[in-house]
């Protein structure tokens, strides 16, 4: 039978005469169907944003901490070795006016394992952080996949099929696409835990500058320990040398029958006491060395050749700047590490109270599917799926309120240990002050008893000269005046160490220079 003309038009006809208008008109239609898929992404898209902003949970606010307006320790009269008002030198230790010491703290800032540690718990914390944020973005997917399939003749559709024997024949499916998903937060969800993970990120930050400030203080304690502990070497073996010629005057004296065999033993026990003290001082120096070997992570071996060398034990500076109380919370890392950590406990409350809520995922798919490559660019081998998901937890056998409440104790641990931190402040600020002060104080006695041992020996000397005493009396005389030194030396390593603690306690030093990352 002839077929009739078609009056359609190439464009709009239904049937298979025209096949080049039936191919355009399938492109029309997919067109369509793509822009009414696109309009209802934006509109979904459009409708999240609206809705993102609901965020439950409580909004984090620093607590308001009492601050003292002067330190406890404070001394208007202006006596004090300490001023308060100005700011503290970030590089404290330069005060002491050692080189070594400066150069000591510089590499312990590049090798210090714990600051390496730090760093690296940093870079982990900033990581969680980019991981929980890529949650508030949508995710898409690039798949394409190649299979050779053939129906089982049993199954349902096998059999179904029997009557057409080319279902039951293998055949190639080849498929490519784009799939997305975009969850809505609809509850603030995934911004609370972006919001935590940050606060976390950042108090790991605080972590790492307390680390660091506890490296600088730990090398310059031990360094001025180092210090003092030679110096105290140094006069008990002088000590030592005045005690050997006590013992060897007075057994003369007692051969001479000028003194009994007392004198002889006590002098003996006296030098012999002296003498047990060296092995121990020894043994404090190389342990000292040792412990700043760690501290700079090397073996003793690989230390400056100046640091095994005596030296005299630094100074301190005659007035220390010490800030003021209201910037202390600001300076401390410790402080500022514990309000992070209560920032982002508060924030996983959030979390907590959004997971009782519907979870609404939008996913969306396009590919291309064809029984031959070829045929994968045609627009009949376009396939896509778009559609909102939602999930309601209806019955969790109460984990939803245990994570709740184990949120919100672990904020009101947080919030208390943050309390704890700041009063710690203060206390160990103030406790400092009066521990420097005093030793001061001490330092100053001790060295007027220095002086007038040292005014007692060249009085002792002069009338041994002049026949008016024996040297029994300068050899007593000195060892008064090498014991003065040795407090003295003691007392100013002490002082040092005492001042340390001070600028540790201010929070001063972690402004410097970190490891690279």
């Amino acid at each position: 039978m002839p077929r009739l003309p078609c009056w359609h038009g190439p464009w709009f006809c239904l049937n298979n005469c025209h096949p080049q208008g039936r191919n355009r008109r399938l492109k029309i239609v997919i067109s369509i169907r793509l822009r009414r898929f696109l309009a209802g992404s934006a509109l979904s898209l459009g409708l999240a944003a609206a809705l993102s902003g609901c965020m439950l949970g409580p909004n984090f606010h620093s607590p308001r901490a009492a601050t003292p307006t002067a330190f406890l320790n404070d001394s208007p009269s202006g006596s004090a070795p300490y001023v308060s008002g100005d700011a503290i030198d970030p590089q404290w230790w330069t005060s002491f006016n050692d080189p070594l010491l400066t150069k000591l703290e510089a590499m312990a800032v590049q090798q210090n394992f714990d600051l390496q540690i730090a760093t690296q718990r940093l870079i982990e914390a900033e990581a969680q952080a980019q991981i929980e944020g890529a949650q508030l973005y949508p995710n898409l997917n690039a798949n394409a996949s190649y299979s050779r399939n053939r129906i089982s003749g049993d199954s349902p559709t096998g059999q179904f099929g029997a009557a057409f024997p080319e279902v039951l024949q293998p055949y190639n499916l080849y498929q490519y696409g784009l799939q997305t998903m975009f969850d809505l937060d609809l509850w603030g969800k995934n911004k609370r835990a972006v919001e935590a993970a940050v606060a976390a990120a950042r108090a790991s930050d605080e972590a790492r500058r307390a680390a660091l400030l506890n490296v600088e203080a730990q090398i310059a304690s031990n360094y001025i320990q180092l210090r003092g502990t030679e110096a105290v070497l140094s006069i008990t073996q002088k000590n030592l040398q005045y005690a050997n010629q006590l013992v060897q005057l007075t057994a003369e004296r007692q051969q001479a029958g000028l003194t009994t065999s007392l004198d002889v033993a006590n002098a003996r026990a006296t030098a012999a006491q002296i003498s047990s003290q060296i092995p121990t001082l020894i043994a404090q120096r190389d342990a000292l060395i040792n412990q700043i070997g760690l501290l700079l992570g090397q073996t003793p071996d690989g230390l400056p050749q100046e640091l095994v060398e005596a030296a005299p034990v630094p100074l301190t500076p005659p007035v220390v700047p010490v800030g003021l109380p209201s910037t202390l919370l600001t300076r401390r890392p410790d402080v500022r590490e514990a309000l992070d950590n209560l920032h982002s406990a508060t924030a996983e409350i959030g979390v907590a109270k959004a997971a009782f809520f519907p979870d609404v995922t939008l996913t969306g798919s396009v590919s291309f599917q064809a029984l031959q490559g070829d045929m994968l660019d045609k627009w009949k081998a376009v396939t896509y799926g778009f559609g909102p998901n939602l999930t309601l937890p209806l019955f969790e056998g109460g984990q939803l309120r245990g994570q709740l409440k184990l949120n919100e104790a672990k904020q009101q641990e947080s919030a208390i240990s943050y309390a704890k931190t700041v009063v710690t402040a203060f206390t160990q600020v103030n406790t400092a002050l009066v521990t420097y002060e005093q030793e001061h104080a001490t330092q100053d006695a001790l060295t007027a008893d220095v002086q007038q041992s040292q005014i007692a020996l060249g009085l002792a000397e002069e009338q041994y000269k002049e026949g008016l005493v024996d040297y029994l009396t300068v050899l007593n005389t000195q060892q008064t005046y090498l014991a003065a030194q040795q407090n003295q030396a003691v007392s100013l390593q002490k002082l040092g160490t005492d001042l340390v603690t001070l600028y540790q306690a201010l929070g001063g030093g972690w402004e410097g220079a970190y490891p690279a990352k």
